[in-house]
């Protein structure tokens, strides 16, 4: 009986159920690439939570199989979970990326106190071979230099994976996505194409990264005071056209917020952010210099509360606060979620009286994702056998899926799969195989855990409508309930209005269950959180969170 062929295994642990925490394995036998460790930003229904990323368990079980982890660009999406992965992991995994990308993660890890980790440089052309996998290393276009496509050989059959890019024909930098290369893979055979789906949903092309550069200079020349550009600390391309369009009109860069000054420190010594010493300078020295010849660089173009944005529109930046005569362009599209935070600071902002530019108002900001004619283009470049789209919400991978079947690709040869689910590739061939597990993880603080809804709830509940505490001391052996103190924190009603009765209402209670033989302190507890609970809602309808004390004296 002839012997089944080991599997090829592709298992999606991240960036199938939304914009981020992109990871993905590829598993042979005992060898096991790692794409992508990245990371999602909270929103308003997980409160309290500043990081989620994905669920890497099966990574750290087969960690023995793990051969090298690939990092396609330096976005947090595809990076941020990566400290979390290289502190849990047991032993040091050589990380293959971009030098770029490998400065800004280096900067990452030492914030988590992560030493020497073991960084292998790549760029387009680079081959490298980890255990079976035969790998090559393409240009792709995107809103970061550096930004790589992987080709992988395996005994099973090939893949593509993309990584995120656009079809820009006049990038910033010069780089075009190595269209040669893909072609080259294509004749050697993509047997199973991932692509990213970021903008399957959107017609046409995206607009190239050089089209901003024009509407930045003519605002930044036009400016009366100062300008104030607020941009992802990563998107060192359009840093590059603030820089660009500010040294042409004479005006002085300064750069602030913690991200933005160690990504654009590491970009220029690297030597993909290209600006004069004398150009650039440091927040503190700005006094000395005249509004109209100054443009700051910061973050906050998401509206995150603390943010140098944030802090400059409310006068606690210590170095600046906007004032009626400057002018603010938020030069970013908000990430789904943060949609309320933005035009929050927009609000803030115009109360102010300063100009403020973003892109539902001009051309301050261009997508770094194709559209759909540029995924079209990729599908007809590659020939894939097989297709699976990623790196979106379940809108986008089913748009892409029906892109992929108007080039031609089979019905049966698209997978739209959630995180988890796993692909097995025997001779070319594709299948969907056993899933494993996957999820998410939060971290709070300082600390990682799983997720909890009931901790949600809570907070929502807490953040809604207040918590009340009641504190009873009762006696068992008078069958007697002493002093009742209710105090509130958070809630809308007048609490010194209804505190009277509110201590009578559990007074009452307790008064009657103390009458009962063997009354438990638990059973007290939830009397006197439900009595509370009821006389609130029939006096304010509102349902705070009560917490009852009962102690016996």
């Amino acid at each position: 009986m002839a012997k089944k062929q080991t599997p090829l295994r592709i298992i999606p642990l991240g960036g199938l159920d939304g914009i981020g925490k992109n990871m993905t394995a590829f598993e042979y036998g005992n060898d096991m690439v790692l794409v992508d460790a990245g990371l999602m930003f909270p929103d308003d229904e997980q409160p309290g939570i500043d990081l989620i990323l994905p669920d890497y368990s099966y990574v750290l079980e087969n960690e023995e199989k793990l051969r090298g982890i690939i990092i396609t660009h330096g976005h947090e999406d595809h990076t941020g979970s990566l400290p979390y992965l290289l502190m849990d992991l047991a032993r040091k995994v050589p990380i293959y990326s971009s030098k770029l990308t490998l400065g800004m993660i280096e900067g990452k890890l030492a914030e988590h106190k992560i030493n020497s980790p073991k960084f292998r440089d790549v760029s387009n052309g680079t081959h490298i071979n980890l255990g079976v996998f035969s790998i090559d290393f393409f240009d792709m276009t995107h809103s970061i230099p550096g930004a790589l496509g992987v080709y992988m050989r395996t005994p099973a059959g090939s893949i593509m994976h993309t990584g995120d890019f656009k079809l820009d024909q006049t990038p910033i930098d010069g780089v075009t996505p190595n269209y040669q290369a893909i072609n080259r893979f294509s004749t050697l055979g993509i047997d199973l194409l991932l692509s990213d789906s970021t903008n399957a949903t959107r017609p046409g092309f995206t607009q190239s990264e050089s089209a901003v550069g024009p509407a930045l200079r003519h605002i930044i020349k036009n400016a009366k005071g100062r300008v104030i550009v607020a941009s992802f600390s990563s998107q060192i391309h359009r840093i590059q056209q603030v820089c660009d369009a500010s040294t042409a009109v004479g005006r002085k860069v300064v750069v602030t917020g913690r991200s933005m000054v160690q990504n654009t420190k590491i970009a220029r010594e690297l030597g993909y952010l290209k600006i004069s010493q004398e150009d650039i300078i440091d927040a503190f020295d700005a006094d000395d210099i005249p509004d109209e010849k100054i443009v700051v660089l910061c973050t906050g173009s998401q509206g995150e509360p603390m943010s140098a944005l944030s802090r400059m529109a409310n006068g606690e930046h210590r170095s600046f606060t906007i004032t009626a005569d400057d002018t603010v362009i938020i030069s970013a599209n908000p990430i789904p979620g943060n949609e309320k935070s933005v035009q929050g600071i927009i609000n803030a902002l115009s109360k102010i009286g300063c100009a403020v530019y973003d892109k539902s108002t001009t051309l301050v900001h261009v997508s770094g994702h194709g559209s759909q004619e540029e995924l079209k283009l990729m599908l007809a470049m590659a020939k894939p056998h097989y297709f699976m789209p990623v790196h979106g919400e379940a809108v986008h991978l089913r748009a892409h899926a029906k892109l992929a079947q108007q080039m031609g690709i089979r019905k049966d040869h698209i997978f739209v799969a959630d995180n988890g689910d796993t692909l097995e590739m025997r001779n070319g061939k594709v299948t969907w195989g056993n899933p494993v597990e996957s999820g998410v993880v939060y971290v709070d603080g300082l600390s990682i855990t799983d997720a909890d809804p009931v901790v949600f709830r809570d907070r929502q509940k807490l953040a809604s409508d207040g918590i009340v505490l009641v504190v009873a001391t009762v006696s068992k052996r008078k069958r007697a309930v002493g002093d009742v103190e209710i105090s509130c924190r958070g809630v809308s009603f007048n609490a010194d209005e209804i505190a009277n009765d509110a201590q009578d209402t559990v007074r009452s209670l307790l008064s009657k269950q103390m009458s009962k033989d063997g009354v438990s302190i638990e059973t007290l507890r939830k009397s006197a959180r439900s009595s509370l609970s009821g006389f609130l809602w029939s006096k304010t309808r509102t349902r705070p969170m009560v917490i009852p004390v009962v102690m016996e004296v």
